[in-house]
């Protein structure tokens, strides 16, 4: 169930959104095949001065290493997001690095089952490097019994419902609300949960909102996290919300660019940084693919917020208050 009354579109839908499929004229992807990108995995052999580092591969996959610990949220090096190997949304760009040349792991971390946060066959590759050997996969309720299908030893899953947490070593990872829902399959929707995560080490705290639409709880949950031994004024160093893959007939299970600038702004961080995540991967709406990043600049100049833009694959230091806009996609057709 969701924290407040949501519609999630049924078989209907489908006679709404076909006809602007079929019209649909704008650039939804690029050209060609964008980058390539590439990861140096020896970057990894060296701590981060600042303690905090991200690198984004895409979409929502991300690779933090925050205060000491390595954590992967929402996998996924599928060519598709797709059930079938060969039909659906393609990736604008390759895998940046092998999954075989990730660094050691502490964390994985799955928000929820959709095939664009959780990828089977990445799944199955991970559980067999020595990168994954001693990580612990933290998920959301009923989501272990897909983690143990993809291969997964069951005594290194931990569920959680929302406001639960887990802990591993110095690592603190709490689930709390979001709007939005669940299911692989046309039967198995809302059979498993979903949910927004914060990571708190000594030093430093991220909220990663996934997947969710607009709700009030936003502000709420900023609420929880507003003292810091540091005293600063920040909840979060970095919130990583989705601006991507947004419409007004889904808008109450996805944010789009301006609710979350104003996710960003309910949860009262000034000092912090908006990280957008869930775009410039794949094709999954009727927008322009450059759209959404575009609008959220917009909106970060016009009501003062600073963003952390990095490119794909590069592993890149979050300095408290630092903007970053590297401005990879406007090199793309």
């Amino acid at each position: 169930m969701n924290p407040v009354p949501t519609k999630v579109g049924g078989p209907g839908l489908v006679f709404k959104v076909l006809p602007l499929y079929m019209k649909n004229r704008a650039m939804v992807e690029p050209s060609r095949p964008l980058g390539p990108f590439r990861t140096d995995p020896a970057i990894f052999s060296t701590q981060p001065a600042s303690g905090l580092r991200v690198t984004w591969f895409g979409h929502s996959s991300s690779l933090i290493e925050i205060d000491g610990m390595c954590v992967l949220v929402d996998p996924v090096w599928e060519q598709r997001t797709s059930p079938i190997p060969f039909l659906g949304p393609e990736r604008f760009f390759e895998p940046t690095m092998p999954i075989e040349s990730l660094p050691r792991i502490d964390v994985v971390l799955i928000s929820h089952d959709h095939y664009d946060h959780l990828g089977a066959m990445t799944v199955a590759r991970l559980v067999k490097t020595e990168a994954a050997a001693g990580a612990h996969w933290i998920t959301s309720l009923g989501v272990a019994k897909r983690l143990r299908g993809f291969g997964v030893a069951a005594e290194k899953i931990t569920e959680l419902d929302w406001t639960e947490s887990a802990e591993r070593r110095q690592l603190r990872i709490t689930s709390w609300p979001a709007r939005h829902f669940s299911g692989r399959g046309i039967f198995d929707r809302f059979t498993t949960l979903w949910g927004s995560f914060v990571l708190e080490g000594p030093r430093h705290r991220i909220f990663y909102g996934a997947d969710s639409g607009w709700w009030e709880g936003f502000g709420e949950i900023a609420g929880h996290y507003r003292s810091r031994p540091d005293g600063r004024s920040c909840s979060f160093d970095l919130m990583m919300l989705e601006i991507g893959a947004f419409h007004p007939l889904w808008s109450s299970i996805h944010l789009g660019p301006e609710n979350a600038a104003r996710a960003f702004q309910a949860m009262e961080t000034p000092d912090g940084l908006l990280m957008p995540i869930h775009w410039g991967l794949f094709n999954l709406a009727l927008h322009p693919w450059r759209e959404p990043v575009e609008r959220i600049l917009e909106l970060a100049d016009e009501r003062g917020f600073k963003l952390w833009l990095p490119e794909p694959g590069a592993p890149t230091e979050v300095v408290a208050g630092t903007e970053l806009r590297s401005g990879w996609w406007r090199n793309a057709e």
